[in-house]
């Protein structure tokens, strides 16, 4: 018994009964609080999430529109929150290399205080250590030092006084220069008396004063000695003073600091060098320059002082969770700040900002891959961060020149999770050639965008639904309207059998469906509001469909959709624009004659033929061939063509039409113009499933229906695509009112049977097919090609076949 090629209507749409859900409307749902479908991709996230070891970040693949986005921020939040809150990050000065600033970790949450610890203490020393010097204590001291000074001073003078009376020689003291006088019987001589001496009186004054000089020298060495220890004294007496003020004041933050090494060893350094340096916190009036005037450089003194609170997270709010959408090497590793001055640009530990890696450090960074790649320098750091467990902050602009030092801020030890975001094709390419890529992000997870249709699923897409009107502030849907958005999740996912989990799309539908219920001002959605956001939604996408239907109206572009034609088809191509998509009917022509050439691609010929196309019409060759050349050659060529038709011709879907074109042409019966087919075909002639289905089917029937409905017009298509079947509600009815067609066939026979009418053929046992079918016509005609290319191979001429 023949099979049953013609599809009732109610194999051409899955409904949805409203009788499926119990509510009246979705408020009195509660919010869908899990994940529909994608239970794998969940799984590999807590996996990634919770495995320990190296290299196992998680990189999550799927179209947009999944719910991605929102589904893994759920699920790193709540893991987050099990986590306790990672340690503050502080930049400070390195009191050994200023260009090496050492980082600090403090616990969570104590970063800003430690920092403000620092800044008060700072401020109180410069009231605290002029004050310390002040006190009597210190004084006493300073005034005991300066009196033994002067007493050894005393001394060296009476000495030397002393050494002078004996020779004869006077010292005036008056003079800073201390000039010696010689006296004669106790006389000062004054320089004129000198020359009019006796030489051996002036001799004897002159070896006289030479002994003198000598002293005085020596004199000079003992006063010189003498001060280096008072102000060495002096010095010391204030480091004294400074230092037991600073293990006073820092004792506290030693306690409270006690198990932080890198925090004891920096109040260590802070005191060693405030002791060493504490001229800059005493009085303007007191000291050369101001210590808060800025120097050359235009820093402060007292900037190594400072405390750079680099990553600051306040504690019992568990691990942080960071979402980096634009992935720039500035926004991912930070970046130092420069201050301009007279001397140039310059950069301290203090303009040092973090980026998010820093900020999810202890953490989880998720990361949009796409953009992360088209910033190839911010990638190869990550990744390099990643293998060395480690941040730096680096400026990547920073001068090379060896006059100029760049700031090189101490690494910091990274305990992070990257969740990177992408497709399936960026993964497929970093995995295919980027070797630290698979040692880095072993965890994949991969979202669907399809759920198997069960009575389960259904009430979750009602939950989801009650989710969003909470969330969005949208009228409540009935049942009706529930109904509606789980048959267009069916259409989405182009299958009877699955909903689509392209939640964003979704959320447009409701969305807009709650536009129209507001504006007939409606308590709740209903199904009319639903269609009418499908209706309204079409048309402002369909100006080119439009154009395009009015094309084929006024004749500019040929179709025809009644009568027969030999070697002439009508097959059916889909237009991709952005999100919306529409089918319509191209016209497909085949022409054979004498020739070797085989199956003429006319598109491939003049660079319009994608390679999947071109696949596809060698398969017809191959099919050809296995079915009419078994005991001679196909000594004829095929010109085959998409007649006006432009653009790039790819995929297979056309690959049946085009061989039923040509079945047509080798047989001369014609073919019916109402029927349009879609479908791929395999070299033994099993009809193949394709994609678009639904929007080549009603692009046809727009075309038809535009030009007169006849009641004879309809689209082949693969039994394979049965299922994927979700027509519009005006094709469905218009197939139910026997004015349009849909036959579903897995054999090239049974579709060129219902294009012409004429049984097919099946060959015997000795590959002869029976009298009258259209393969023996077929192979009729072939043969009579055959001998006459013999003929004219043998130079001999012949008749037309």
């Amino acid at each position: 018994m023949p099979r049953r090629l013609e599809l009732k209507p109610a194999e051409l749409r899955r409904v949805c009964p409203p009788a499926r859900f119990s509510f009246e409307d979705t408020a009195e749902l509660p919010s869908l609080d899990r994940v529909i479908g994608q239970e794998r991709a969940v799984q590999a996230i807590e996996f990634g999430l919770t495995v320990r070891g190296e290299g196992y970040h998680v990189f999550v693949s799927g179209p947009e529109g999944t719910g991605r986005h929102t589904i893994v921020r759920d699920l790193v939040q709540r893991f987050a929150r099990t986590r306790p809150a990672p340690d503050d990050w502080c930049l400070v000065h390195n009191f050994e290399d200023e260009f090496r600033p050492r980082a600090v970790a403090l616990p969570a949450g104590r970063g800003p205080a430690f920092a403000k610890t620092i800044h008060r203490l700072v401020e109180d020393l410069k009231r605290e250590i002029p004050a310390a010097f002040e006190a009597e204590d210190h004084r006493k001291r300073i005034e005991a030092l300066k009196a033994r000074h002067a007493a050894r001073r005393q001394a060296v003078f009476q000495k030397i006084e002393r050494r002078a009376a004996e020779w004869g020689l006077r010292i005036d003291s008056e003079n800073r220069e201390f000039p010696i006088v010689p006296l004669l019987e106790g006389r000062p001589l004054s320089p004129e008396e000198i020359p009019g001496l006796p030489e051996e009186t002036r001799a004897e004054i002159d070896g006289r004063v030479r002994r003198m000089q000598a002293e005085l020298e020596k004199a000079g060495r003992l006063l010189e000695a003498s001060n280096r220890r008072l102000r060495a004294g002096i010095e010391r007496l204030m480091n004294q003073a400074v230092s037991q003020l600073l293990r006073r004041r820092l004792a506290p933050l030693r306690r409270q600091y006690a198990g932080r090494r890198a925090v004891l060893d920096h109040l260590a350094a802070l005191q060693a060098d405030i002791v060493e340096n504490f001229h800059r916190f005493v009085p303007a009036e007191r000291r050369e320059e101001d210590a808060e005037e800025p120097s050359a450089a235009g820093r402060t003194p007292l900037l190594p002082y400072r405390v750079n609170v680099l990553v600051h997270r306040p504690a019992l709010r568990g691990a942080p969770v960071v979402y980096e959408g634009h992935p720039t090497y500035v926004n991912l590793f930070g970046r130092i700040e420069k201050r301009l001055s007279a001397a140039g640009p310059s950069a301290d530990f203090t303009r040092v900002l973090a980026g998010s890696l820093l900020r999810a450090n202890g953490g989880y960074l998720i990361v949009e891959i796409e953009p992360l790649l088209a910033a190839p320098a911010a990638w190869e750091a990550l990744k390099r961060a990643l293998l060395e467990r480690k941040a730096d902050i680096e400026d990547p602009s920073e001068d090379s020149s060896p006059a100029v030092t760049p700031l090189r801020p101490e690494p910091i030890p990274l305990e992070v999770k990257v969740i990177l975001l992408g497709t399936y094709e960026t993964f497929a390419f970093l995995q295919n050639f980027d070797p630290r890529f698979n040692k880095i992000f072993r965890v994949r997870a991969d979202f669907d965008e399809e759920v198997e249709r069960t009575a389960e699923t259904e009430q979750l897409y009602a939950r989801f639904i009650a989710r969003v009107c909470r969330e969005e502030k949208l009228l409540p849907f009935d049942r009706r309207a529930a109904a509606a958005v789980v048959e267009f999740g069916q259409k989405l996912a182009e299958h009877q059998h699955k909903l689509s989990l392209r939640f964003g799309v979704l959320l447009g539908v409701l969305q807009e469906a709650d536009h129209w219920a507001r504006a007939q001002r409606a308590r709740r959605v209903s199904d009319r509001h639903v269609f009418r956001a499908f209706r309204e939604h079409r048309f402002r996408y369909s100006l080119y469909e439009q154009k395009v239907l009015e094309s084929f109206r006024d004749g500019v572009i040929r179709i025809e959709v009644s009568g027969e034609r030999v070697g002439q088809i009508n097959g059916l191509a889909v237009y991709q624009i952005g999100e919306y998509a529409f089918g319509r009917p191209v016209r497909i022509t085949a022409e054979a004659f004498l020739g070797k050439a085989g199956v003429i691609n006319i598109e491939r010929e003049v660079e319009l033929s994608g390679r999947t196309h071109d696949k596809g019409v060698l398969i017809l060759s191959g099919f050809l061939g296995g079915r009419f050349a078994r005991s001679h050659p196909l000594n004829l060529s095929i010109s085959l063509t998409f007649e006006q038709h432009y653009s790039e011709v790819d995929g297979d879907s056309a690959s049946a039409a085009e061989l039923f074109a040509i079945l047509s042409c080798l047989a001369g019966v014609p073919l019916r113009q109402g029927i349009a087919v879609t479908g791929s075909v395999d070299q033994k002639g099993e009809i193949q499933a394709i994609g678009g289905v639904n929007q080549k089917i009603e692009g046809f029937f727009d075309v038809c229906r535009d030009k007169g409905l006849d009641g004879g017009q309809g689209v082949i298509l693969p039994a394979a695509n049965v299922r994927h079947l979700m027509l519009r509600r005006d094709v469905v009815e218009a197939v139910r009112r026997k004015r349009f067609h849909v036959w579903a066939i897995r054999t090239v026979e049974e579709g060129i049977e219902l294009l012409t009418g004429v049984r097919a053929g099946r060959a015997d046992r000795r590959g002869r097919y029976p009298a009258g079918s259209l393969f023996a016509e077929i192979e009729r005609r072939l043969k009579r090609f055959a001998e006459r290319g013999r003929r004219f191979a043998a130079g001999e001429g012949g008749e037309e076949a």
